[in-house]
């Protein structure tokens, strides 16, 4: 099994064009933040039944999958699974209010759409293809690489 800093070295060869870097550091949390609300907005019926909380924020499909995506990043780093935490909970806490003002789907599906253009625009200013496309994996490596760059001491 890589390394987290194994699966950065790796992401980093097709990311060094300051603007694709630049476009990433917006999209690539864009993309995470639409996911979840794409998710959220799936009817929660099996899970509100069950769970019975009424807690919105996690009575959904994103709160579900979210544990499941902590378990791969817990897997590589603690640290990282904490901060990748802190992101995730502040995507449900933002995309709830975000639903108590517009239909949540339609917006993520906007969010999404468009940070995918921006993404393919920094890959084609980059000259190279994204990382997704010779391992699938780098799709929740990226959010890891963002969070990283943009909050490391280094």
């Amino acid at each position: 099994m890589r390394t987290l800093e194994q699966w950065f070295e790796e992401y980093a060869v097709s990311h060094q064009n300051p603007k694709n870097k630049a476009i990433h550091y917006i999209c690539v949390p864009a993309i995470y933040f639409s996911i979840v609300g794409l998710l959220m907005s799936i009817p929660t019926g099996l899970i509100s039944t069950t769970l019975k909380l009424n807690a919105p924020i996690i009575e959904n499909w994103a709160f579900v999958v979210l544990l499941f995506v902590l378990i791969f990043y817990i897997r590589l780093s603690i640290v990282m699974a904490l901060k990748i935490a802190v992101f995730s909970a502040l995507c449900l806490i933002a995309n709830y209010y975000i639903a108590q003002l517009l239909p949540l789907w339609i917006f993520s599906i906007g969010v999404f759409v468009i940070a995918w253009i921006g993404q393919f625009y920094g890959h084609n200013i980059e000259g190279k293809k994204p990382s997704f496309l010779k391992d699938i994996q780098f799709l929740m490596i990226g959010p890891a690489w963002v969070v990283e760059n943009l909050f490391s001491k280094k």
